[in-house]
Order: structure tokens, then sequence, then C-alpha cells
């Protein structure tokens, strides 16, 4: 049984959410304040969190850079809460590492269903231990881990498999939609905004070096191109 935790001051919300994802088979646990959910990371492990980014002791987002910047907590898959109508505050937390987002007020039908995406994508694949080798950088399916000269990339989640979509196709244009269509279990509201947060942090990762070839490149009007060696040169 998966367990979640859920961070968010509403009780009302909490109450009403918990009771479902339970009802849905998942163990659930819930903190009002990032104080609360602090303890409860530090005491327990979770196979996902749910957050609110806006709540009585702090900024959601701010608590998003705190765990990234953890290594117990770096790859925790993280669904953002917003009640924000602007579209930044959305793309400020996919930069900062959050996997996904849903805006408030949400169908608790569509939060099972995100959360179950997010869980997938984490999910180990036994069955593909393939190691894609360009140069410097390896993307280790089996391990789920991109690496630069041996060290492991700072990724998240869907980062990840944003990565390893393109680098199972390198030197082919791939549109936002085909992007989109490979990335399994991807909520299917997500914008085209998003790909392009993601693959601007990925590069930041794994083209680490200005004097070296850009590795992803941008083909203007379309969407994305991984760069064989020739195609970096």
């Amino acid at each position: 049984m998966s367990r979640l935790l859920l961070i968010d001051d509403d009780l009302r919300l909490t109450d009403m959410v918990g009771g479902y994802l339970r009802h849905n088979g998942f163990e659930v646990d819930t903190a009002g304040s990032l104080a609360a959910g602090r303890d409860r990371l530090r005491q327990e492990s979770y196979d996902a969190l749910v957050l609110d980014l806006m709540l009585p002791d702090g900024d959601g987002l701010d608590f998003t850079r705190e765990l990234r910047s953890q290594p117990r907590t770096r790859r925790l898959p993280l669904l953002m809460l917003t009640a924000r109508g602007e579209p930044t505050d959305r793309i400020v937390g996919l930069e900062l590492g959050a996997d996904d987002y849903l805006g408030k007020p949400f169908e608790p039908r569509e939060l099972l269903a995100r959360v179950k995406a997010l869980l997938r994508r984490a999910a180990p694949d036994g069955a593909d231990d393939e190691v894609l080798v360009f140069g410097r950088l390896e993307v280790d399916l089996g391990a789920r881990q991109a690496r630069l000269d041996g060290r492991a990339c700072d990724l998240t989640n869907h980062q990840f498999e944003l990565l390893t979509v393109l680098a199972r196709s390198p030197g082919r244009v791939l549109s936002r939609g085909q992007i989109m269509d490979a990335l399994k279990g991807h909520p299917l509201e997500a914008f085209d905004r998003s790909i392009d947060v993601h693959v601007s942090r990925i590069r930041a990762v794994i083209e680490d070096d200005p004097k070296s070839p850009r590795r992803v490149l941008t083909v203007r009007g379309i969407g994305y191109l991984f760069a064989r060696k020739q195609d970096a040169e």
C-alpha cells in the first residue's frame, strides 16, 4: 500500500480528500502546516507528497526548494496544490522540482489519477536495465538515474522521464505533442510550457560546461532534438 503525505491547512479539504484516497487503497497522513509536515517527513517515509502552496507558517515554494536540497527527499514525488491563478507560480514550482500541479478547486478523482501517475513514473522498471551513453552523459534506465562523468545528476522523476524520451530518439526532432504522448501517465491537462521549464532544468544539469556543445537543442516552432555527437559539434 502506497503512503501519501498531504500538507494543507484546510481541514475540510484534508478530511474529504484523505478519506477518498484511503477508500481507494492509499495510506494517508495529513499535516496542517509546514512545521508539522517537516516532522512527519523526519519520522516517516512516504511514496509521494501532496503540498499546498499557501500555508499559515510559510510558502510551499520555499518548502519545495528545501525538500529538493536534501538527499532524503530530493526525489520524493511531489504534487503541488495551488489556488493562485498566476501561471508563474506553477512554473516556478516546476522549476524548483515539483513533479506536477493541480489548481484548486479540484475533483478528488483527478487528484487520485495524478497521484497514481506520479507513482507509476517513480516506480523502477526492472525489465529495462539499458544504459544510454552519450559521451560524458549516461542515462541509466534500470537505475532511473542520469550521470555526468559518473556523478548522479539532480533531476526529479519527471525530468528523468523527459530526458529519457529525448535520449531514446537521438538526432530526431520531437514536437511537444510527441513528447507528451511519450510521457506515459503524465496528466493530460499539463500545458506545453511545463515541458519548456523541465527542459531548461535538464539543460542546466547535463550541460554544465559552457564551452561544450549543447546536448538538447531547441527547434523553433516545433520542439526539441537530443543531439547525437555529430549534431552537438
